[in-house]
C-alpha cells in the first residue's frame, strides 16, 4: 500500500506542471493564437524561479519570479505576432530556442547549488488520515492551484461573458472586430496568461519536482503540454484527465527502470514521447473530433486595418 501511495503521489507531482502549462496554452489557443514557445517559457520560469529562490531563500519569491518571467517572455511573442503580425509558428519555435539557450547561459552559475523546496501542506486531522490524507491533504500548494485553475478556466470560458467573447475571437476575429471587440487586447491578455502558467509550471519543476537547476530540465514537457491541448479537444476538464494519463506514463517508465524490468532503458525513457505521438496520430484520424472544438481562427494573423 505504501508503494502504491508513493507512486500515486509521484504521478500527481509529475502531472502538475503538464496540467498548468496545458491549461494556460488552452486559453491562448481559444483566443485564436498558437504559441509553440511553451517549452521556452517553462525553462525560463524554471531557471528564474530557482535563481530567485536561491538568492532570497524563499521558494514563494521563486514562484512569483517564475510567473513574472514566463509572462514577460510571452510578451515578446505577443509583440511579434500580434503587433508586428509575424508568423506564429516560426515565432513560437524561435521563442523556444531562445528560452533554451538563454536559460542555459543564465543557469551556468546555478548548477549544483542547493534548492529551496516549496513545502507540502499539512492540515491537522485531515493529513493524518491513512492513505487519503497523504494523497489529498498533504500535497504541495501548486497541486491544489493546478486543480483550481482547471475549474476556474472552465467556468471562465463557458460561464462568463468575457469567456464567450474570447472564444468568439478565436472562432472569427474579423467578426469580433466588426462588433467593436478589442481583439488584440484580449489576445495580449490571453498570451500573457498562458506565459504566466508556463512560467509557474517551470517553477514547479525547479522548486517542487526536483528542487535544483539542471540545464534543459523541462525535457520536452512543453511539447507534451501542446499535444495535451489537442488531445483534450480544447476542453479544460479533458486536459485534467490527459495530464494525469501522461504523468502516469512519465512516472511509469521511471519505476519500470527502478524495478529492473527487462526492457531497454532508452525505450522506457522515450515512452512519454512515443505516447504523445501515438495519441496525436489517433486523434488526427478522427476529423470530426479534431474539428469539433478547434478555434476556427487558430494561428491566423489579425491586423485591424486590413
Amino acid at each position: 500500500m505504501d508503494v502504491a501511495v508513493s507512486i500515486l503521489l509521484t504521478i500527481a507531482t509529475a502531472a502538475t506542471p503538464l496540467l498548468i502549462a496545458s491549461i494556460g496554452e488552452l486559453v491562448v489557443e481559444r483566443s485564436g493564437v498558437l504559441n509553440l514557445g511553451v517549452e521556452g517559457m517553462m525553462i525560463m520560469g524554471a531557471v528564474g524561479g530557482f535563481g530567485a529562490a536561491y538568492l532570497t531563500g524563499s521558494p514563494w519569491v521563486g514562484l512569483l519570479a517564475a510567473i513574472i518571467l514566463g509572462a514577460l517572455f510571452s510578451l515578446v511573442f505577443a509583440v511579434m505576432t500580434l503587433t508586428l503580425a509575424t508568423n506564429q509558428v516560426a515565432t513560437g519555435l524561435s521563442l523556444t530556442l531562445l528560452g533554451l539557450g538563454l536559460s542555459g547561459m543564465i543557469g551556468t552559475s546555478l548548477v549544483g547549488l542547493p534548492g529551496a523546496r516549496l513545502p507540502n501542506l499539512y492540515i491537522p486531522g485531515l493529513s493524518d488520515i491513512p492513505v487519503l490524507g497523504r494523497l489529498f491533504f498533504s500535497q504541495d500548494p501548486i497541486f491544489y492551484l493546478s486543480i483550481a485553475l482547471v475549474f476556474g478556466v472552465s467556468w471562465f470560458l463557458f460561464r462568463t461573458r468575457t469567456g464567450l467573447t474570447l472564444r468568439s475571437i478565436g472562432d472569427s476575429h474579423s467578426s469580433a472586430h466588426a462588433l467593436g471587440i478589442p481583439v488584440l487586447r484580449y489576445r495580449y491578455l490571453a498570451v500573457m496568461f498562458g506565459g504566466a502558467c508556463a512560467g509557474l509550471a517551470g517553477g514547479h519543476l525547479s522548486l517542487v519536482y526536483t528542487p535544483q537547476w539542471v540545464e534543459n530540465m523541462t525535457a520536452g514537457r512543453g511539447w507534451i503540454a501542446l499535444a495535451l491541448v489537442v488531445f483534450a479537444s480544447w476542453r479544460p476538464l479533458r486536459v485534467l484527465a490527459g495530464a494525469y494519463i501522461f504523468g502516469a506514463v512519465w512516472i511509469g517508465q521511471l519505476h519500470a527502470q527502478a524495478f529492473g524490468i527487462p526492457v531497454p532503458s532508452q525505450f522506457l525513457s522515450a515512452l512519454p514521447y512515443v505516447a504523445t505521438i501515438v495519441v496525436l496520430v489517433i486523434i488526427s484520424r478522427n476529423k470530426r473530433l479534431t474539428l469539433m472544438n478547434t478555434p476556427a481562427a487558430l494561428g491566423q494573423p489579425f491586423v485591424p486595418d486590413r
